[in-house]
């Protein structure tokens, strides 16, 4: 199989790198112009792929952006499982790292505007746009009721939630949306 924009034949990892590399280009694409303003041309650019090697890995616009959003959604998720899973480091501090690669990395001027994309577009995203925050809520309520018991942690885990998502948009910066959640994480596990 050649890839569409190469001139030699490509290996499953290359392609699956390609992917993945025009995959984040599209993601910061959408996040700078919005959904409806950006365009496959666009997009195409950021990535350094031609237009028609684009087709031939989106069929659509609409294709793209799910794809997009789903592979950052994936990742986000590895990323907390991972972080979690650590259970040689004290809960709190778990947490903290937690909702920082759930939602502190799109905290701020620079990087809002990819959480803005994703959360003004969920007719887009189709199961993705349940499953991820369902998901993240399991890992978090499981983490802690590891440590408090099962009965407090969904309650917990749920304000803690409601609690960063509240910081999310008032948050200047990631580093004053992480000192902030550290204060309720830290009153929520005493």
């Amino acid at each position: 199989m050649r890839s569409p924009d190469a001139g030699h034949p490509s290996s499953p990892v290359a392609d699956s790198d390609r992917r993945t590399t025009v995959l984040d280009a599209a993601l910061t694409t959408f996040a700078r112009f919005g959904y409806r303003k950006t365009s496959m041309e666009a997009v195409a650019q950021a990535a350094r792929i031609s237009r028609p090697g684009l087709y031939f890995l989106f069929s659509s616009k609409e294709a793209l952006f799910r794809a997009a959003v789903t592979q950052a959604l994936e990742r986000d998720i590895a990323a907390v499982e991972h972080v979690l899973a650590d259970t040689g480091r004290p809960l709190p501090e778990r947490l903290l790292e937690a909702f920082d690669q759930w939602a502190g990395r799109y905290v701020g001027p620079l990087t809002r505007d990819v959480a803005e994309v994703i959360e003004a577009n969920p007719e887009l995203l189709g199961e993705t746009a349940e499953t991820a925050p369902r998901r993240f809520e399991e890992l978090v309520t499981d983490a802690i009721a590891a440590e408090a018991g099962r009965d407090a942690a969904p309650a917990v885990a749920q304000t803690m939630i409601s609690t960063s998502i509240g910081l999310k948009h008032q948050a200047p910066s990631r580093e004053f949306f992480l000192a902030r959640l550290k204060v309720a994480i830290d009153l929520l596990t005493r």
